[in-house]
């Protein structure tokens, strides 16, 4: 056995707005978290160099083995157990994995990840039975875990698969192709367009037109619009037909502000929203292509939105700055809905945001 440590301090910057508010191995890419991938892969408890915890039961004594938090392990990156055990040597293979450097490659890594995940979570496993009023094309590559409620949509597997989380619900029209993640307790609502490479956080709800698309968990695109080619933190809320532009009318590469470089740096030919925890966006809101929005962000304002949102925006027209007190209670009136409360620990951290910002 190991004691394992994900490292993000070197990252940290470059993977903002997404890692003030977690560490770089609690960002969802595929079904689960990176730091849930090792732990699926290697059965152990995984600590993060940030985690106050005292070390779980029997790894006190283990020499720890320290990697980067934005390494994204795949089945061809950790060996199988041999005998019980693992040695660093046999975790240091380079085939299959990624190295998230950038907030955009969450979505443009989506596709392998989901793969790598559905395999994984799937393994000797059988699904519950896919109801009769669904159609599934491909019905082998999608799965279904208890509790989920399914009725008359269609399932489209046949470019990757599908999964269908714990109680989660695809209501009546919705139209979803693979590869495609519905986790736990999420919504999709009733005619709604998903494409791949798309995953649903738990808890989420979502409607109208998606593609390529991260929610990471507790997020809401409940109305039409068009989302595609972004990555929703937690807590986020998307009003009725807001849309995104994941491409440059001119078809030329889009910039992305950098916060570790403080300038705008390419990102590829498509990239659409990245939006930190907390924020949200009035109805009709229209992003312009590779928008940063920072953490607790109340964005409304007229016409193509800036490309760039600070933390604790209040407007965009210009923007003001967002009353603390008031970002908390709106942000506990909005974890009131999903029946969860502001803690502490989310308090103090916010407020350190607030003061750096």
């Amino acid at each position: 056995m190991i004691k394992l440590i994900l490292d993000d301090q070197k990252i940290r910057q470059q993977l903002y707005p997404f890692t003030l508010t977690r560490s770089a191995a609690d960002i969802r890419v595929g079904i689960l978290t990176i730091r849930q991938k090792w732990e699926k892969r290697l059965g152990i408890k995984v600590s993060v160099d940030s985690d106050a915890v005292l070390d779980p039961p029997g790894q006190a004594d283990l020499q720890p083995v320290i990697f980067a938090a934005n390494i994204i392990p795949g089945k061809t990156f950790i060996d199988e157990r041999t005998g019980g055990h693992y040695t660093p040597d046999r975790l240091l293979q380079q085939d299959g994995l990624r190295l998230l450097e950038h907030p955009w490659q969450i979505f443009e890594f989506n596709d392998w990840a989901l793969r790598e995940d559905f395999s994984l979570l799937t393994k000797d496993r059988a699904s519950l039975p896919i109801p009769g009023s669904v159609t599934a094309i491909h019905p082998e590559n999608i799965f279904i875990e208890p509790g989920a409620v399914l009725s008359h949509c269609i399932l489209n597997a046949a470019a990757g698969p599908i999964y269908i989380g714990k109680n989660a619900e695809v209501m009546e029209g919705a139209t979803i192709r693979g590869p495609f993640a519905l986790c736990e307790g999420a919504v999709v609502k009733m005619g709604s367009r998903i494409y791949g490479a798309t995953t649903v956080g738990p808890f989420c709800i979502v409607g109208g037109e998606i593609k390529n698309t991260v929610f990471f968990g507790y997020s809401n695109k409940a109305h039409d619009g068009y989302l595609g080619d972004s990555v929703i933190g937690e807590w986020c809320n998307l009003g009725a037909g807001t849309t995104n532009s994941n491409i440059r009318n001119t078809a030329s590469p889009v910039k992305v502000w950098d916060m570790s470089l403080a300038a705008y740096v390419v990102a590829g030919l498509k990239c659409g929203l990245l939006m930190g925890d907390f924020s949200r966006a009035a109805i009709n809101s229209s992003f312009n292509t590779g928008t940063i929005t920072g953490v607790s962000a109340n964005i409304f304002g007229t016409g193509l939105l800036p490309k760039f949102i600070p933390n604790f925006s209040w407007g965009t027209n210009p923007p003001a700055r967002y009353d603390f007190e008031k970002a908390l209670q709106d942000i506990r009136n909005w974890k009131k809905l999903k029946n969860h409360a502001l803690s502490e620990k989310e308090i103090q951290l916010l407020q350190l945001i607030f003061d750096r910002n």
